[in-house]
């Protein structure tokens, strides 16, 4: 690929940044406390763009990953921000952050869309996530000229990917890797009670994963009773509140929790407790939350087995291996619209020299018109005008030319003349 620096300048080379940290970067008790809340997104873009230097801003927060998407100058101050938000200690997220400028970060919006930068090699989920942190920056408006093109093409690219390429073939959600999982702790799901904890997209996969396996009972807590009985009405399932879960927890074998709660909702205490009122039969929970539900002391707790995000990878990259082409041909489809976009962007560059040229000339045409309407005033006769008005044209656009030619040194002058040359498409006597 070219080297883009060489055609750019430096400052608008650097301009488009995606900065973060994924689940290949940092840990979960690291990705936890940088994770946005939906309801606090709009605040937060807004007071990004507050700060100095950065024009366009886009944040992608998924239980995997927290991205930023910007327009700006530098990618530090954001980190800063970031760190300031968050409230956690200055740079200590500097040994998980990855700051991807121009060429890089267009790459990676395109993988990510695409699925390829995925704990889930091809899911499906993360498009529809990247859609929504468009509309948040959409709303919050934050999004401009730049960050719109790219995120239209990224859409763009990911539906071209998944339809002439196998990626999302056998992809294993991190649901069907619970199941897997819990397929491995109990003989039968069909002998055991459910209780899913949430209501939101994951839920709801989680929750169609494990109906195929018909356990003895399902039931769905939720902050709010009704959007619980929406989800629980479709799978035939007992809808429960938040309030209601501790009181009722062991009675269920297998626990699947993601809220959008920004603090534990299951302590090691109340585990504690639930283990003894189970008679220490063994409970199964798996936490897919960020920040988590479950706080990471229930794990030392015997007959709990807890797992997080993070813990699901081994079964998940068991599929890695099936779709190498595949990743292949995708990886071909990126780099091609990765250089089709820097193409764009590095028109970009030079519209405000091209309206400057307009409009320099603009004024050069204006005068001459001018003088040429006070000559027809005056008496002079039409052939002789439009002669006046040809000459003077061609005399004002060639000055600037011609005086920069004239006072160039040798090695200057054999550029300007090669440039003229290749402009006015002037043949090469020599």
């Amino acid at each position: 690929m070219r080297d883009r620096a060489a055609i750019c300048p430096p400052a608008l080379a650097m301009s488009l940044y995606a900065l973060g940290l994924n689940h290949q970067t940092a840990p979960l008790n690291v990705r936890e406390q940088v994770a946005f809340n939906q309801d606090t997104l709009g605040h937060a873009l807004r007071d990004l763009l507050a700060r100095p230097r950065v024009k366009e801003a886009a944040i992608l927060s998924t239980c995997n990953r927290t991205e930023v998407y910007f327009h700006g100058v530098e990618p530090q101050p954001v980190v800063r921000w970031l760190e300031d938000f968050h409230h956690v200690p200055k740079d200590s997220l500097s040994p998980y952050v990855y700051a991807l400028p121009r060429e890089q970060a267009v790459t990676h919006a395109f993988r990510v869309a695409s699925g390829l930068d995925s704990m889930v090699l091809g899911e499906p989920q993360i498009l529809g996530q990247m859609k929504q942190a468009v509309r948040h920056a959409e709303s919050a408006g934050t999004l401009g000229l730049v960050l719109n093109r790219l995120f239209q093409r990224t859409f763009a690219v990911a539906k071209d990917v998944r339809t002439q390429t196998d990626i999302g073939s056998a992809s294993i959600s991190m649901a069907a890797a619970a199941v897997k999982l819990a397929e491995r702790i109990f003989p039968s799901i069909a002998d055991q009670r459910l209780l899913l904890i949430g209501a939101g997209e994951m839920i709801e996969l989680t929750a169609t994963h494990f109906a195929a396996r018909h356990p003895k009972s399902v039931t769905i807590a939720n902050r709010t009773l009704e959007r619980g009985s929406q989800l629980a009405d479709r799978f035939k399932a007992e809808a429960i509140t938040l309030n209601e879960m501790p009181e009722r927890l062991q009675e269920f074998d297998i626990v699947v929790t993601c809220t959008a709660s920004q603090l534990p909702i299951i302590g090691k205490g109340l585990l504690e407790r639930v283990v003894k009122a189970r008679r220490h039969a063994p409970i199964f929970i798996v936490d897919l939350a960020v920040p988590r539900d479950v706080e990471r002391e229930a794990a030392e707790l015997d007959d709990v087995f807890l797992y997080t995000v993070d813990d699901l990878s081994n079964i998940i990259k068991d599929n890695l291996q099936i779709r190498k082409e595949a990743v292949a041909q995708a990886e071909q489809m990126i780099a091609a619209q990765t250089d089709s976009f820097l193409r764009w962007l590095e028109g970009r560059s030079v519209v405000p020299t091209i309206t400057a040229l307009h409009g320099h000339h603009e004024q050069l045409r204006s005068a001459e018109l001018e003088r040429a309407r006070r000559l027809l005033v005056g008496g002079t006769p039409p052939e002789q005008v439009l002669e006046a008005l040809a000459r003077g044209l061609t005399n004002k656009f060639l000055h600037a030319p011609t005086q920069a030619l004239n006072q160039a040194g040798e090695a200057e002058r054999a550029e300007l003349v090669a440039l003229f040359q290749r402009i006015y498409q002037i043949p090469d006597e020599h």
